[in-house]
């Protein structure tokens, strides 16, 4: 009998490391498609009852609202109003996604085939590729659209290059399927966008919200960024906290939605003196002013939707590394009482001071 050949010290570690990867990406990608069957299945059960509900006729109008109510008293996430309907609307769109449900959760359920089948299968990308290749945030980008022709240009454009969500947007919102069928040289155009694309880092895909929410994940605990991003957010909170000047601790990671979108923002606190939310979002990385943007949007999200009465607007600040040079800046929306801009200068600690702190929490290379 011949012996196994030795392996090295280094083709151990390499193969753990191989190991580790595959089936990470593996379990990925499982949690991504049971999360799309999941949202398939409450479309499909809310048009069931609906088309032949026993007792539909006395909700009507307040299904979605009563419905959202009962799912939420049972625990279940992404179950809003909102959701649901959109769950409803992914079900008629696509319906064939039925077919990929296993035999035995479809026994489980006591599952019967949908009302109907898909309009112009020949003219869909295979349902095993949207439901296997892309996540639902995808899925959510692609059922806003309208033209079925567009929406399958870029079912095939998402599979084929493996878009990140990012991606997918950016192309919907530069025109590309309009621009692609105006061009002389559409084989051309497809082959540059799709080498210029960002892809899905499959070791990332479970940073999906919708996904954080299905495993039952706390909003705190979806931290996004880097480690060392992470890392300082900690510190921050601590140093703000040991300043004192009023501030009370609110939230980490605050989830907040805006439109269809979800965003998380780093620190949240409530200024007892300033009356007022402070927010404190941390950039790693150049400065660009998409932050400033991304910050304001967010001050004016807490203006709109968080001011109680006796509250002055909220504030907000960024602050940023930018080639090992600190970078902090306020964000004053809407505060334009002179006399309450000057009480908030003198009330939250100095520029300096925030950026000789961060400096300083830079070196350590954490």
């Amino acid at each position: 009998m011949k012996a196994k050949k030795a392996i090295s010290f280094d083709l151990l570690v390499s193969s753990i490391v191989k190991a580790d990867t595959e089936l990470s990406v593996q379990a990925a990608r499982a949690v991504n498609v049971s999360l799309t069957l999941r949202n398939w299945l409450i479309g499909f059960y809310i048009a069931e009852f609906e088309f032949r509900g026993a007792d539909r006729a006395q909700y009507g109008e307040k299904l979605l609202h009563l419905l959202s109510e009962r799912l939420v008293a049972a625990k279940l996430s992404r179950v809003e109003v909102r959701e649901l309907r959109r769950y409803k609307q992914f079900y008629g769109i696509y319906t064939d996604v039925g077919k990929l449900l296993p035999k035995d959760l479809k026994s489980r359920l006591g599952f019967q085939s949908p009302i109907r089948e898909s309009l112009t299968p020949e003219l869909r990308v295979p349902i095993q590729d949207i439901v296997h290749k892309l996540s639902f945030t995808h899925l959510v980008e692609l059922i806003a659209i309208e033209d079925d022709i567009k929406r399958t240009f870029f079912e095939l454009q998402a599979t084929r290059g493996h878009w990140s969500v990012r991606e997918l947007k950016r192309q919907i919102n530069s025109l590309f399927f309009e621009r692609t069928a105006m061009s002389t040289d559409i084989k051309t155009m497809l082959a540059t966008a799709q080498a210029n694309a960002e892809q899905i880092p499959p070791v990332l895909e479970m940073r999906d919200p919708f996904i954080f929410e299905f495993l039952g994940i706390k909003a705190n605990e979806t931290v996004t960024e880097s480690f060392i991003e992470h890392s300082l957010i900690n510190k921050i909170e601590d140093f703000i906290l040991e300043l004192g000047n009023g501030f009370c601790f609110e939230a980490r990671q605050k989830r907040i939605l805006i439109g269809d979108s979800t965003f998380f923002v780093d620190l949240v606190f409530y200024h007892r003196i300033l009356k007022c939310h402070v927010l404190i979002e941390l950039k790693v990385g150049d400065f660009t002013h998409e932050h400033i943007g991304q910050l304001n949007t967010y001050v004016t999200w807490y203006k709109r939707h968080m001011m109680s009465e006796g509250d002055n607007p909220p504030i907000g600040v960024l602050l940023c590394n930018q080639k090992n040079q600190a970078l902090v800046e306020y964000a004053l929306a809407g505060m334009d009482n002179d006399l309450f801009v000057s009480k908030y200068l003198l009330e939250l600690p100095s520029k300096e001071i925030i950026q000789r702190f961060l400096e300083e929490t830079l070196k350590e290379n954490l």
